[in-house]
């Protein structure tokens, strides 16, 4: 028997990636959708579905699984009251944006249906293969993590660049995808110490927007988060972990660069994760192990295959009575992570040492 779902939020990602793919899907039959605005239903309308516009529509009796893509900050308010309807949740990153939004998401949880979470990045077909390259690479010391767009603001002015909806800029966005690959490659485990810092060079300039995401216009002239996110992080296991998280850059092209150093080899992929067309043109794994690097084969996939493949377990997984409070945990966990990575950043605020980029600026010699 299929899996009766209904889209909840029906902007970028609700409208491209999960009306698409759960009703591609043979897990799922998609039958409901929600959102407030009647343009953003139109494409449920489209494809014969029921449109609503508030969730009370939603009932246990007819719907097993909400897939919630609403904006952030709505992400735990919304996914509680549908866990307190005996509706399960899936949701992707940020899961929740304080660790007292993961209380409330626990209670909801605790008589209700069951809470789903995760981010794609970690079902890539390449990170898979690099973390079967892993045995090879020794005792595990040190981790880069990068993910650095070359233009990539999401709708300057929207709500992802307002930290009152976001919960904070790319570090929340990119950020959290690259901390999910980490916890899928290594294990989960405690961190210990963490150092960040952050900027807002590009946030504030629609030059340097995703125009690809072709997000609608906004009227608000400015973001107040961070584009770009830098921080070092200790395990507890003893793991280093050096991160990068970019929504804008002078580079030329996207890039998601995962090293994993160990005591007998070096493993790395460069790739480009998420949709941007901005991309690296073609991915490369290696290992490196005493002076010699050999390049690891990696199996043709589509762009945005992670999402459907991220589909693929989620019936496995509802039916799993075992899942029950770990996706609240693993976000607490992460979040906490957040909160500690800002505390660091605000506490060591850079100085300004130029004007803010704009592309093609100019630099006097004089």
């Amino acid at each position: 028997m299929k899996i009766r779902a209904a889209v909840v939020g029906l902007g970028w990602a609700g409208r491209e990636l999960w009306l698409r793919l759960l009703s591609e899907h043979q897990d799922f039959e998609v039958v409901a959708a929600v959102d407030p605005d009647p343009a953003s239903r139109a494409a449920a309308v489209a494809m014969g579905l029921p449109a609503h516009t508030t969730m009370d529509a939603l009932d246990s009796r007819t719907v097993d699984l909400a897939v919630v893509a609403v904006p952030n900050h709505l992400h735990a308010e919304v996914a509680a009251a549908l866990l307190r309807r005996g509706i399960s949740v899936f949701l992707e990153k940020p899961v929740c944006l304080t660790t007292a939004e993961a209380d409330a998401l626990a209670a909801a949880e605790q008589d209700g249906g069951t809470l789903l979470a995760g981010s794609a990045a970690a079902h890539r077909g390449d990170v898979q293969r690099l973390a079967g390259l892993l045995p090879q690479v020794g005792r595990i010391r040190h981790v880069t993590l990068t993910w650095v767009r070359a233009r990539g603001v999401p709708q300057p002015g929207g709500w992802f660049t307002q930290r009152s909806k976001s919960g904070g800029g790319v570090l929340v966005d990119l950020g959290w995808h690259l901390l999910d690959v980490l916890t899928h490659l290594l294990g989960p485990a405690p961190v210990t110490q963490v150092i960040g810092s952050v900027s807002d060079d590009f946030v504030s300039s629609g030059a340097w927007s995703a125009a690809w995401r072709e997000d609608r216009s906004t009227d608000v002239p400015a973001g107040n988060v961070e584009d770009t996110a830098r921080g070092f992080l200790l395990r507890e296991d003893g793991i280093s972990v050096a991160l990068q998280a970019s929504w804008a850059s002078h580079e030329a092209l996207d890039a998601s660069v995962v090293t994993v150093e160990g005591s007998r080899g070096t493993a790395r992929l460069h790739c480009t994760f998420g949709f941007s067309p901005n991309r690296a043109p073609e991915r490369v794994l290696t290992l490196t192990r005493e002076g010699t690097t050999e390049r690891i084969p990696l199996p043709a996939e589509p762009i945005g295959a992670e999402y459907g493949r991220q589909l693929d377990g989620l019936a496995r997984l509802l039916a799993d009575p075992g899942r029950r409070g770990v996706a609240v945990a693993q976000a607490r966990d992460t979040v906490q992570l957040v909160e500690s990575f800002y505390a660091s950043a605000r506490g060591a605020r850079p100085a300004d040492h130029a004007p803010r980029c704009t592309p093609h600026q100019e630099v006097s010699t004089a």
